[in-house]
């Protein structure tokens, strides 16, 4: 990956619909060098994809939190993650080091949703306690640092 490559992901980061020609311009590249140079980001599993970022409360998803799991002694982490696919409500999960072995996002309409959450994650097999955080406000989400080479995210 050279300088042109971060600054193509860069760009498309910005704005995921950018043509090829805009991002050509960009990096002073032709439409189909840049369409060259993206087919191989992405068969390399660089760029994994391309997203619609949508405002959660204009969905009704008005509560956020980040919920910390434990699990059961001698459980398989992984069976735990597989049962965690199956929450709807679940926007992210990350498996962890520390206290906890799983750290979710969970988005619900209202406090009730995220009881109800809660309780069913608390019920799940394998998992031993939850802790919960509930969002205040959003400052920004999705941001990565510094690219390497110098592009910033």
């Amino acid at each position: 990956m050279d300088a042109v490559d971060r600054q193509l992901i860069q760009a498309l980061r910005e704005n995921g619909r950018a043509s090829y020609a805009e991002l050509g311009r960009l990096v002073g590249l032709s439409g189909p060098s840049v369409t060259d140079r993206i087919n191989r980001l992405e068969a390399a599993g660089v760029i994994t994809g391309y997203r619609a970022t949508v405002d959660a409360r204009s969905l009704g998803l008005g509560v956020t939190a980040l919920i910390g799991i434990q699990l059961s002694d001698a459980v398989d982490h992984e069976e735990v993650a597989d049962r965690l696919r199956d929450f709807a409500q679940i926007e992210d999960c990350w498996f962890i080091a520390g206290e906890d072995s799983f750290m979710v996002k969970v988005r619900a309409g209202d406090v009730d949703g995220l009881e109800r959450t809660v309780r069913r994650l608390t019920g799940t097999k394998g998992v031993s306690r939850t802790r919960t955080t509930v969002v205040l406000s959003t400052k920004w989400e999705n941001r990565v640092g510094d690219l390497p080479g110098g592009a910033q995210a």
